[in-house]
Formats: C-alpha cells, sequence, structure tokens
C-alpha cells in the first residue's frame, strides 16, 4: 500500500514493537533503545521492509500501539524514513522529537516534517 504524506499526518495506524524501551539494537549493541520501537504491518518502505514508527509519549515497554502519525523523519543519507506515532490527540513539539530519537538519529542527516 502506498500513501501520500498528505493523507498520513494524523492518520491512525498499529504499530508492532520489536524493539521496546530498554532494549538494544540486534546487531548494534551501543543503540539503546529509550522510546518504544517498530513497524506498521502491511505498509512497505522503500526498503522493502514494513515501515518503521518511533512510539512516543508512552514511557513503558509495549508490545503494540495503535495511535497518530504526527510526523515523518526524512533521511538525507538513507532509503529509509520514520513515522512518530503518539497517543491521540498528544501534543509534542519538533524539539522533543529530535531530542527522543536522538539516540538512534544522530547517526544519520534526517529532516523531521509535521503539519503546521
Amino acid at each position: 500500500m502506498v500513501i501520500s504524506e498528505g493523507d498520513l499526518m494524523n492518520r491512525t495506524v498499529k504499530v508492532i514493537i520489536d524493539r521496546p524501551l530498554g532494549s538494544y539494537h540486534p546487531k548494534h549493541k551501543n543503540i539503546y533503545y529509550s522510546v518504544n520501537y517498530g513497524y506498521v504491518p502491511g505498509i512497505i518502505a522503500p526498503d522493502g521492509e514494513e515501515q518503521d514508527a518511533y512510539v512516543l509519549g508512552i514511557n513503558k515497554p509495549i508490545k503494540e500501539f495503535t495511535g497518530e502519525v504526527v510526523a515523518i523523519i526524512h533521511r538525507n543519507d538513507d532509503i529509509e524514513e520514520k513515522w512518530v506515532v503518539v497517543p491521540q490527540g498528544m501534543k509534542i513539539t519538533k524539539a522533543d522529537i529530535q531530542e527522543q530519537v536522538h539516540f538512534q538519529e544522530k547517526y544519520f542527516e534526517s529532516l523531521i516534517e509535521m503539519l503546521i
């Protein structure tokens, strides 16, 4: 399924968490997940895998989450992009997102796109 960015923002999606808060990256053991991270089943990303997503606003490890897409993180030096999903109606700033995803995005040149 292909979704345009305009249709994506504020869309409700389900995220399966495969790297819960408090876990480490399976290949890069120095990357500690300070947020829940997973994928949106059924949505194929440009890398051929299911779409990755950061789940922000939940401060405990979870297995799955349904929330609202509030931002897209475009990686200028990678084929992947990441979606930012939060609880329905939660307000979050670009600075908050940058701070919370820095643990992993610091390795990439990325740009956060949000609706104004």
